[in-house]
């Protein structure tokens, strides 16, 4: 049992789902030095460098960490990281199922990462291979950390979103990811695990790449907060069934706690709120670091990153940083929702 004062282990596991929480610390860019993460205006409002983390600043896995009063977490892949107080798996990019497997559905992925969600169970069993000699060891340090998973499948809706394909190849890849989730799950409970935070699914619909992509003059495609309605609607169907395994899996390990995050309705209040909490009022849905020719600023062929590309000037005031991901300031309030809202049976344990 721990307070946040207490804490002395986190591991931050990442099972991609939909890359607006993202908390790849910098795995990618060890992987793919090149790659536009590694590229200024990334990092620009906190580190004044590319850091490998997806926005200008922090990202929401920061503020959890700072929350608990930890150091940022270095990326598994820096060699000459500091682990001894925990460690993140996360890689950008990466999907819960293998690439071999969304080929043969006829899904073509982005081939960002090949680091799949199994790839990074692998890097968590070996970690915990390396800093513990035998499995009472191991059950031991793990009875003390606190897993926080990350999102999960979410790059394998999104070859589908993105690909603008038929809706149903999405819904069809729901009780994979699913499944994958459970397994991985079910495995760091084995190990030792015994408090454990899974996210679920942004509303999709808000998203301002997909609002650029799926633009369409027809008013009845979209709610109240100007999303598009049948995007949201997967993302809850999706979260539903994630939501269904927890309570299967919490059934079955009751000595485990096992918390739901509400990325859904925590992102939602952003939107609904986002005069009051600060931003733009004129442009809630515009990115910051883009271009384009849509009220979005958002164009899927010139991205954040590439040469000509910049950053607004208040980054402070826009919701979404490059069209996928958010601002430090919008991860910031979300992370201090799901604190208040989400995660009181993991942090209030004493």
């Amino acid at each position: 049992m721990f307070s946040p004062t207490s804490l002395t282990f986190m591991m931050m596991m990442m099972m991609m789902m939909m890359p607006p929480f993202c908390p790849d610390t910098g795995n990618l860019i060890h992987e793919n030095p090149t790659f536009k993460y590694a590229r200024l205006p990334y990092g620009i409002s906190f580190f004044q460098i590319p850091t490998g983390r997806p926005s200008n600043g922090l990202l929401m896995i920061d503020y959890f960490t700072k929350y608990l009063k930890m150091p940022f977490l270095d990326p598994y892949l820096k060699k000459d990281g500091n682990f001894s107080h925990g460690v993140n798996f996360a890689v950008a990019g990466a999907a819960a199922l293998n690439t071999s497997i969304l080929a043969m559905k006829d899904i073509v992925t982005s081939n960002v990462t090949n680091s799949s969600l199994l790839v990074q169970l692998d890097w968590f069993k070996s970690h915990l291979n390396s800093i513990c000699s035998t499995a009472s060891e191991c059950k031991e340090k793990l009875g003390k950390s606190l897993i926080m998973m990350g999102e999960i499948g979410g790059n394998d809706y999104n070859s589908v979103l993105f690909g603008k394909t038929s809706m149903l190849k999405a819904y069809d890849l729901v009780p994979e990811v699913v499944q994958v989730i459970k397994y991985v799950i079910k495995e760091v409970i084995k190990l030792g695990a015994i408090r454990i935070v899974v996210p679920g699914n942004f509303p999709v619909g808000c998203m301002a790449i997909n609002l650029a992509l799926y633009k369409t003059n027809d008013s009845r495609m979209y709610d109240e907060l100007q999303c598009l309605k049948h995007l949201n609607q997967f993302a809850e169907f999706q979260n539903n069934k994630l939501q269904q395994a927890i309570r299967e899996l919490q059934k079955d390990h009751p000595h485990v706690t096992i918390v739901y995050a509400d990325y859904f309705s925590a992102f939602k209040e952003i939107i609904k709120h986002a005069t009051s909490l600060g931003f733009d009022k004129d442009a809630t849905m515009k990115v910051c670091c883009g271009v384009g020719e849509n009220e979005y600023n958002f164009d899927m062929n010139r991205q954040c990153g590439s040469d000509g590309v910049v950053a607004c000037e208040h980054p402070n005031q826009r919701i979404f940083w490059d069209g996928i991901h958010l601002t430090q300031h919008a991860y910031r309030i979300m992370a201090n929702w799901l604190i208040k809202y989400n995660f009181d049976p993991i942090f209030s344990m004493t």
